[in-house]
């Protein structure tokens, strides 16, 4: 059953809508994953951010948010690796 439910950020499925099919649904399984397991094995905290993770999926990162107290975890960006961290 799941502890948090996933909600994501208009930007975000834009750029995951530029991804190949495969990709997409390699991210989109591991992002469902994040509702039970919101801190999966291999998450990293962002620096200067207090709820702010990473996920990598391949050399896709998954950047999300987690509220806590609305049981939230909000998809923020999903890119390469190469391009995710400059914005």
């Amino acid at each position: 059953m799941a502890l948090f439910s996933i909600r994501w950020k208009s930007s975000a499925v834009k750029e995951l809508k530029k991804l190949s099919k495969d990709t997409i649904s390699r991210i989109i399984n591991a992002v469902e994953k994040l509702s039970e397991t919101p801190y999966p094995d291999g998450v990293r905290k962002l620096v200067g951010s207090e709820h702010t993770y990473r996920i990598r999926v391949g050399d896709y990162r998954v950047i999300y948010t987690i509220l806590r107290s609305d049981l939230v975890i909000e998809i923020v960006r999903v890119g390469h690796r190469k391009d995710i961290y400059n914005k």
